[in-house]
């Protein structure tokens, strides 16, 4: 099994650690690589985008040339993908006004609508434990200027919410989180995303 992390901006160290740890974690053979050209993303069987800026995440997929088979490998060959923060944002079909403004191109992969920066600014990131929907224990959230999922609709299933905001949803192969598990330490959400493989 070999998991790709888009290496283009934001935590992507983190996230491939993060990968190779659950999959060591789960007794799964594999590697966890950075994906920067479409050779790399020609070589995985499930891909995860990181936090980071999603406008810049957005348009650096574009000029690779990764947006349009990214899309394509989800839609005809059911790739798992996570998207994480700025990942989350850009695997939404709405992302309101914001992305309008900046020209941000949705991947458009998961019926749900986010407000990107919902949580505030840098100053105003935090953490929280919360409940995950088929897990026993709370979850360790890291939120980093986060967005929150605003709605979901069709398939998109809510998974788990701070206060009244939706802040991780599944569509089949897809899981969107607004938050950082790359950051908690805890490789639940890695290994959940792992058996989508």
């Amino acid at each position: 099994m070999r998991i790709g992390v888009i290496g283009v901006q934001g935590d992507v160290s983190e996230h491939v650690d993060a990968v190779a740890r659950a999959m060591r974690d789960a007794g799964r053979p594999g590697d966890a690589i950075n994906v920067r050209r479409r050779e790399d993303l020609d070589r995985v069987d499930a891909l995860t985008i990181p936090g980071g800026e999603s406008t810049t995440i957005s348009k650096l997929l574009v000029q690779l040339g990764l947006f349009d088979e990214i899309v394509r490998r989800a839609t005809d060959e059911a790739m798992p993908i996570m998207g994480t923060c700025a990942g989350c944002i850009l695997l939404a079909k709405d992302a309101g006004v914001q992305a309008d403004k900046t020209k941000t191109r949705l991947l458009g992969l998961m019926d749900m609508a986010v407000d990107r920066n919902a949580f505030g600014r840098q100053r105003e990131s935090f953490e929280a434990d919360l409940e995950i929907e088929g897990m026993e224990k709370p979850f360790h959230c890291v939120f980093i200027r986060a967005p929150a999922i605003l709605r979901t609709w069709g398939d998109c299933t809510p998974l788990s919410r701070y206060k009244d905001r939706i802040v991780l949803a599944r569509q089949g192969n897809l899981i969107g989180a607004a938050f950082h598990p790359e950051l908690s330490g805890d490789l639940r959400i890695h290994r959940r995303f792992l058996d989508l493989v």
